[in-house]
Order: C-alpha cells, then structure tokens, then sequence
C-alpha cells in the first residue's frame, strides 16, 4: 500500500507546473533580428518582455494551484489530485518568449545597439569602494 502512494504522489508531483523562472529557453535564430534596426529591437524587447511578465505570472500561479491541490490529495483527499493541470502549452510559450529575448539580445550585442537586458537570474554586483 504504502508504495503505491509512493509511486502515485511520485506521478502526481511529476504532472505539476514548473515554475516559470525554472524553464528553459527554446532556440532561437537572432537571424530573424538581423533586419531590425536599433529602434525595432527595443521595441520588439519591450513587447516580447511584457509578454513574458503575463505568461509567467499565469505558469506560476498554475505551479502554486497544482501544489495545493496535491497537498490536500496527499494529506486530505486523493481526488483532489485529478484537478493537477500541468504545464504543456504554458512551458513552451515561456521557453519560446525566453528563446526571443535571448536572440534580440544577440542582435542587440552584433549590432552594438548598447541596449541593457535586465536577467531576473542574474546575481547582483557588489559595489566598488574607493
């Protein structure tokens, strides 16, 4: 019995959404990008990145709902478990929105347009003292 549940809380947590900040960048060719001026990029940096705001805010609150549905299928109820939605679609629109930004930022960088890319993984710099 025991494992059973072992290996059905296993499956279940294996269904749950990741969260956003955990997925993966999809390719993409900065060669789309080439054509665009220093002007287009920042603009289509800007839309590709209000893009990712949404969709990642929509993939983590799935991630938060599949993890207190299986927390009360674990604890309370185990038909809750049916209601862990996963992530399919919502993954890969954010692996491709993060796979656009990093080809507009390669563009941005052959074509020393000088635009700054903020990376939410990135750890802060110390400051320099004198």
């Amino acid at each position: 019995m025991r494992v059973l549940l072992v290996v059905g809380l296993g499956l279940t947590v294996a269904g749950c959404a990741t969260r956003a900040e955990n997925i993966s960048a999809a390719y993409v060719s900065p060669i789309q990008y080439q054509s665009f001026t220093c002007a287009q990029l920042q603009e289509e940096a800007a839309r590709v990145s209000a893009r990712a705001v949404v969709a990642s805010g929509a993939q983590d609150q799935k991630a938060n709902n599949d993890a207190v549905a299986t927390g009360v299928g674990v604890i309370l109820f185990w038909p809750a478990l049916f209601f862990i939605k996963g992530d399919a679609a919502s993954a890969q629109e954010i692996a491709q929105l993060k796979g656009d930004m990093d080809a507009i930022e390669q563009a941005n960088i052959q074509k020393k347009c000088g635009l700054q890319f903020q990376h939410p993984d990135a750890t802060p710099t110390a400051a320099l003292t004198q």
